[in-house]
């Protein structure tokens, strides 16, 4: 073989083995998501989807409409609505600039883009209250811990247009409805009044001269916080901070007039509902922009302790602040992993599926054909039918319709397939009948009592349903 050859063949190897070795040198896949975030696995689905019936019921069934907003909004929409001092904003944002430049974030809370889609697409207009519902996930780099993620889950109530404490206290009574209708029963609502910005001011300044002579019991970030946000050192969990918060002055002591007549309806409309409230002075919420009512909702025994599942308030100056008109509002959101948590923590069921009577079995390429259109011609009549297509062995097929409990399986081999028709197994007799495709689906509702049919259509074509109540 000619030298020259023989040094292009030598050339060309040295660079394939030094692109595989470039290939090698590739960061391996993390199987994993970033820390803070998670897979919702099957298992885990029914708790996720007994959650999403209970609110999206509750939602429909108090006058609410369905709005979805994007998880990434420009950066200051956030940071005007939420307030510059608070923890959300300094610490916990995902912020971001995208290749066109834009600052961007994701959402750390849904209320602030839901207030922009009112003002943007002229949902003023409509009948008052206005009644939006949401629900999707929030993000916040906070320390991941039981029942707190970086990408967590959120539902979200919020009413536009009424200033009545009538619609303060219906909101209360929607969460404390979701709660106790997931099964969780023992609840308290947490209720308080930070005022409105004429009388909050006054307020402020008194707390801030308390909070100074007791500075050096505070915690650092109470420290920074008597500068920028001091309601928030109420709220802190540290212990020092907590007894220090016990003896301050309370906000629901400084109410103008109006404020205080506000509150004082909204704890008799709360007496007439006998809901379980109690009055928490330290609560104010996290967020600048709430305004007179503040509540959150909590379980746990009585003595032992306790878990907060959500909370929300009025925010009667937001719409304005953010370009609107003057728009009273007050709204409110729950945590779906907390709710999932307390709801094991308490044994509560999830939503169990409607379990098919029915399986289809299929023997040869040719009914394996036939069997997908008789599958979905089932479908299409509201009959919820099981299958294993893919399995050969019609023996292994009809260990899996044993194995799934179903009243009738349906056999589809090549004569069936040619003939057109289908035969019936009765799995607790062994019975068997041999029935025409067309006759099918009225022999089959026939068998199973028209009346109790499975069915999982919810779009009004079929008139049996089975749900979960």
């Amino acid at each position: 073989m000619p030298r020259k050859i023989v040094k292009k063949i030598k050339k060309a190897v040295t660079k394939k083995s030094k692109s595989e070795m470039k290939v090698k040198e590739l960061e391996p896949v993390m199987l994993q998501p970033p820390r803070g975030m998670k897979d919702i696995l099957p298992g885990e689905q029914p708790y996720w989807e007994q959650v999403r019936r209970v609110t999206e019921r509750l939602a429909r069934d108090y006058g609410f409409s369905r709005i979805d907003t994007p998880v990434v909004e420009f950066n200051n929409l956030f940071n005007r609505s939420i307030g510059e001092g608070t923890d959300i904003i300094e610490k916990e944002m995902y912020s971001f600039a995208t290749k066109g430049g834009d600052k961007v974030a994701l959402r750390p809370e849904m209320t602030a883009g839901t207030c922009r889609a009112y003002i943007q697409h002229g949902l003023h207009l409509l009948p008052k209250p206005v009644k939006l519902f949401s629900t999707g996930p929030v993000y916040r780099y906070d320390r991941p811990q039981e029942g707190r993620y970086r990408e967590f889950y959120q539902v979200n109530y919020d009413a536009f247009g009424e200033q009545d404490p009538v619609l303060d206290a219906q909101m209360i009574q929607v969460a404390y409805r979701v709660v106790q209708n997931l099964g969780i029963k023992s609840i308290q609502i947490q209720v308080n009044s930070i005022g409105c910005p004429t009388c909050r001011k006054e307020y402020k300044d008194l707390l801030v001269n308390y909070l100074e002579s007791k500075k050096n019991k505070l915690c650092q970030d109470c420290k920074r916080r008597l500068e920028t946000n001091p309601l928030r050192v109420l709220d802190c969990k540290e212990d020092k901070c907590s007894q220090v918060a016990a003896a301050a002055p309370q906000s629901v002591d400084h109410l103008c007039d109006d404020c205080r007549n506000h509150f004082k309806n909204l704890l008799e409309y709360l007496d007439e509902l006998d809901l379980p409230y109690a009055i928490n002075p330290q609560l104010v919420r996290g967020l600048d922009y709430y305004t007179k009512t503040v509540f959150e909702i909590w379980s746990g025994e009585e003595g032992g302790r306790k878990f907060s599942l959500g909370g929300g308030g009025r925010y009667d100056g937001l719409v304005k602040m953010l370009g609107g008109e003057n728009t009273p509002a007050i709204g409110f959101g729950l945590g779906v992993e907390r709710l999932i948590l307390e709801m094991k923590r308490v044994q509560a069921k999830p939503y169990r599926a409607p379990k098919p009577r029915i399986f289809l079995a299929q023997l040869g390429d040719l009914a394996k054909k036939k069997s997908l259109k008789l599958f979905s011609e089932l479908e299409k009549n509201g009959i919820l039918v099981a299958e294993s297509f893919g399995r050969g062995s019609l023996k292994a097929q009809l260990r899996v319709a044993d194995k799934l409990g179903v009243e009738l399986t349906l056999i589809l081999g090549q004569k069936e397939a040619l003939d057109r028709t289908v035969i019936i197994k009765n799995m607790a007799s062994g019975v068997q009948e041999i029935v025409s495709v067309d006759k099918l689906v009225d022999v089959v509702k026939k068998k199973l009592k028209t009346d109790n049919v499975v069915t999982y259509h919810d779009n009004g074509n079929h008139n049996n349903h089975s749900e979960n109540k």
